[in-house]
């Protein structure tokens, strides 16, 4: 084979065992695999180690069958390290140390949700896309920025496959429950009204299954309960994707996991990435799902830039976070997002006009129809969020939070006029100024943050794209997720959704800036509780990474 690096791959995560091998130029040359099917309930972690035991060794003669190449052509071995089932992820890094062990060749652990980005760009071609990458296992958006992937937004329980096979179970459809419900739902157009819980840039399907299932019991029908969930969960994702959108500014959007399979998410994505303005990718359906081939690309990427691990170094990693991985070999695009002459700005939720009112400079806040909801999802968003938006922005003032100047509400349209605000956004402002003047402006708005809270105020979706710095004054924008709310737990997402923003664009100086934002708040009334709240919420299982 000359100098070519062959890599064979090991993924076995969760219910699924495969194996890939690929090349160093990145020709897939085989990619097989098989999954356990429980008879009853969901995967268990000791019957999916059970199943990759019994399958690993045939799936790879299988594979090097379809390569046509024998086991001594094999330089390199990659298995997925994490995230995932511990007993499953176990038997995986058994059989790889074995193989390494005994031809003598090099082996990495990888991480399996990097892996489905990076063979979603080998086989797109794709640069430097935003990815929402949706599973049964997990549920993020994805972008690169200064070395590493960044989770923009991501569940805060379930994953969207998760809550899908969930339902299918409790109403005796069977797994895999995505494809079940799908087929169901294109039975429908009744759409019955369901919990829509996102926040900022995360989202949570919890409540929502709940809601479906009793919908279910209630005598509700299985079709419209199917086409309801589906509507309402993938309008979430996709709604949050926009949000990372307009936050990264990235050219183009890839979806990639098991759930990018069903054609109605697929058609949502590619709906609202044209209204972006953006590129649309996504990777053969046989890489969507979990699979060997990416493994073994990953394996080759991280080789190549001389990530090799030792074989006592191989623990699996059960929570292995995404944005824990160096990935040297990814540049930023300098290509953005270009909008039409005419819109100054397009958010997840609106497009922003200039205009004039009675002599004053003026914006005009639309929300716009968004065409990849249903019209009774839609109009219903649009309404609440405009009227919402409206109350908030005063009431903030009334605590000492400077807010743009209502002028008009246009309820026929959900659009709002509002005073310009003159300055820079707080995220122009972090990316040029000095450590020491970032303290001072994140202390300030800790404390405003502080009043808002003690307002009962809820912003909802604090980035620093929705503040702006008019000379000294720190003005807060976009209401549209805000809420009247005095729970503390309210009060702690509010400052991680803030937190995770930061962490995506602004990583270099995240952890001071948010220091400071903290310092800042110790002017709220419940101060510490927040900041218990805070650590118990990161605490979860989602946002921890142990080591096993």
């Amino acid at each position: 084979m000359g100098n070519i690096m062959i890599c064979l791959g090991l993924e076995g995560t969760a219910e699924k065992t495969g194996v890939g091998i690929v090349d160093s130029s990145g020709e897939i040359l085989a990619s097989v695999g098989n999954s356990l099917i429980p008879e009853s309930g969901g995967i268990h972690p000791r019957e999916a180690a059970e199943h990759h035991a019994n399958n690993i060794v045939p799936l790879i003669k299988e594979a090097l069958n379809k390569s046509d190449l024998p086991l001594s052509e094999i330089g390199l071995i990659a298995f997925s390290r994490g995230p995932g089932l511990g007993p499953a992820l176990r038997t995986i890094a058994t059989t790889a140390r074995s193989l390494s062990l005994s031809l003598k060749v090099p082996i990495i652990g990888v991480n399996h949700c990097i892996g489905h980005v990076e063979i979603g760009r080998l086989t797109t071609g794709a640069h430097d896309p935003l990815t929402l990458y949706v599973s049964g296992g997990n549920s993020q958006i994805i972008a690169f920025d200064r070395g590493r992937y960044r989770v923009f937004g991501e569940t805060l329980d379930i994953a969207l496959g998760n809550c899908l096979d969930q339902f299918a179970r409790s109403v005796n459809l069977g797994h895999p429950g995505g494809p079940r419900v799908e087929e169901l739902a294109l039975k429908s157009d009744n759409y019955l009204k369901l919990p829509y819980t996102v926040k900022g840039m995360d989202l949570s399907f919890s409540g929502l299954l709940t809601a479906a299932i009793r919908r279910f019991e209630s005598g509700e029908s299985l079709e419209d309960v199917c086409y309801s969930l589906q509507e309402t969960a993938f309008s979430m994702v996709t709604e949050i994707t926009e949000r990372a959108l307009s936050h990264s500014k990235k050219q183009g959007i890839m979806l990639c996991g098991g759930v990018a399979a069903n054609k109605r998410l697929n058609e949502m994505i590619s709906i609202m990435a044209q209204e972006h303005y953006a590129d649309f990718y996504q990777p053969p359906l046989k890489y969507c799902g979990d699979n060997g081939a990416m493994i073994a690309w990953m394996g080759q990427l991280m080789f190549h830039y001389g990530q090799v691990q030792k074989v006592e170094d191989t623990t699996v990693i059960q929570r292995y976070r995404t944005d824990q991985v160096d990935v040297p070999w990814m540049k930023t695009s300098s290509k953005h997002l270009k909008l039409p002459s005419e819109i100054m700005e397009k958010g997840a939720e609106a497009n922003i006009y200039q205009s004039q009112w009675l002599g004053h400079e003026t914006v005009i806040k639309e929300r716009i129809t968004k065409n990849y909801r249903i019209k009774e999802i839609d109009q219903g968003l649009r309404k609440k969020r405009t009227r919402s938006e409206a109350k908030l922005l005063h009431l903030a003032k009334t605590c000492g939070v400077a807010t743009p100047l209502i002028f008009d509400i246009h309820k026929k349209d959900n659009s709002i006029t509002m005073e310009m605000i003159t300055g820079y956004t707080v995220k122009d402002i972090l990316d040029r100024s000095k450590l020491l003047q970032i303290k001072v402006i994140c202390e300030k708005i800790g404390k405003k943050i502080a009043q808002l809270h003690n307002c009962s105020i809820i912003h909802g979706d604090l980035t620093s794209g929705n503040l702006i710095l008019n000379d000294d004054e720190v003005v807060f924008i976009d209401f549209g997720l805000g809420k009247i709310s005095d729970l503390v737990e309210d009060k702690g997402t509010d400052l991680l959704v803030f937190k995770k923003a930061l962490n995506g664009i602004h990583y270099n100086i995240a952890e001071e800036c948010f220091q400071s934002i903290l310092e800042g708040y110790r002017e709220a009334d419940d101060y510490q509780e927040v900041l218990n709240k805070i650590e118990e919420i990161e605490g979860r299982r989602r946002y921890i990474s142990d080591q096993l």
